[in-house]
């Protein structure tokens, strides 16, 4: 079973979110509500996958991914970006801090899946 980690600070977006992957019994989701807390759980947790918001207090998305991929411990986790901006600028800072996958909110879930499973299959090859 794959290892999702979703930060985000919108509660009722994690619990969506979270509900709808563990339905279909392939993976196992934690979450947190902010970008420290997203931190110290991709170190702890280990997962396989981070689905992870921008606009967040405490640490913004792009500071939590730019930690992310310079850490050795993290670097290799595939990151999908889930945010309400919409921007190339926004995607293009995204993909140049390393990101896997940018899905714009609001979304379809059969598109969100779709996405982790290229991103998880991406790191297998």
């Amino acid at each position: 079973m794959k290892k999702i980690l979703i930060v985000d600070d919108e509660e009722g977006f994690r619990f969506f979110v979270k509900t709808n992957l563990e339905i279909r019994g392939d993976y196992e989701v934690a979450s947190a509500p902010d970008g420290i807390e997203g931190l110290r759980l991709a170190g702890e947790y280990r997962p396989d996958l981070i689905l992870l918001d921008i606009l967040m207090p405490k640490m913004d998305g792009f500071k939590v991914l730019e930690e992310l991929k310079g850490s050795e411990k993290t670097k290799s986790i595939p990151v999908i970006m889930l945010t309400a901006r919409s921007s190339d600028d926004a995607r293009l800072k995204a993909l140049n801090l390393g990101s896997d996958g940018y899905v714009v909110k609001p979304f379809e879930m059969a598109e969100l899946e779709e996405k982790i499973e290229q991103a998880l299959n991406n790191g297998e090859k």
